[in-house]
């Protein structure tokens, strides 16, 4: 059995506990950690998980795998211990990961793995193919409702609001680096495709806020010497606006891959 640690019950943390509580083969929910851990044990009884809450740098005394579901700024208190101890994180904030490649390094030296699942995008597989031959050129272009926006750093620094629009508004256009650094909270998508590709400079993003639309929509435009394609969603969001609901199931498929007999995709 792969004991897994779940690092975060909002939205996302909570789908995952109550699956890995009903049961997935060859896996079992080993414990958590939440910022506020009376409203998380309450939760807990209510949902009748026996499930311990722990710190998160004891993830590695009770997990092989640890899920990161938490605010991008303690990626690094849930990855780096576990990576000491040569496990394995799954990260949803790939966005955190671009500013901290000493991680992959760790991870390399102690014989641990990050994995990235596909999350609220699509066609990772395509893109990783792709980057097996010369990829030319990614563009990935993001609609959200303005709600799903408001409170991003990029809009705070650069005073743009999003409040009573009434047609979209472009409100970033640059590289998947920076859109990362800008919005940590909504285009873990931009940097999962880089990592993906040809990397978080050369993947260009364009972030729209559009009062018009109910879910989030990605587009991914790719160029290479392989194939051309242009991939498209819309995830409807969950309780949190800023993640869509297939996010959770996204790493729960991940997850089902590790011991299954049959595995599809790449």
């Amino acid at each position: 059995m792969t004991r897994v640690a779940v690092g975060g019950l909002g939205a996302i943390g909570r789908v995952l506990a109550r699956k890995l509580a009903d049961g997935i083969p060859g896996l079992t929910l080993a414990c958590a950690a939440a910022r506020d851990q009376a409203k998380a044990q309450a939760w807990l009884d209510v949902e009748r998980i026996a499930c311990p809450l722990v710190e998160l740098e004891a993830f590695p005394d009770h997990a092989d795998l640890a899920i990161e579901c938490a605010p991008a700024c303690v990626l690094e208190r849930i990855c780096r211990p576990m990576l000491e101890a040569g496990k394995h994180v799954m990260v949803l904030s790939a966005g955190a990961l671009l500013p901290r490649p000493e991680l992959l390094e760790l991870a390399k030296a102690r014989g641990g793995q990050i994995i990235v699942p596909t999350g609220a995008l699509l066609g990772l597989d395509a893109v990783t193919a792709a980057a097996e031959g010369r990829i030319h050129s990614v563009r990935m272009i993001t609609r959200k409702p303005p709600g799903g926006l408001a409170g991003a750093p990029y809009l705070e620094a650069n005073g743009i609001s999003v409040i009573g629009l009434n047609e979209a508004k472009r409100v970033f256009s640059g590289t998947a680096r920076d859109a990362a650094a800008g919005f940590p909270a909504n285009v873990n998508v931009a940097a999962a495709l880089s990592l993906a590709g040809i990397g978080p400079d050369l993947t260009m993003m364009e972030i729209w806020a559009d009062p018009s639309i109910d879910r989030n929509c990605h587009t991914i435009e790719v160029d290479a010497d392989s194939a051309r394609f242009t991939l498209s969603i819309e995830n409807i969001p969950s309780e949190n606006p800023k993640t869509g609901r297939i996010t959770a199931l996204s790493v729960l498929a991940a997850l089902r891959k590790l011991n299954s007999p049959l595995r599809v995709g790449t």
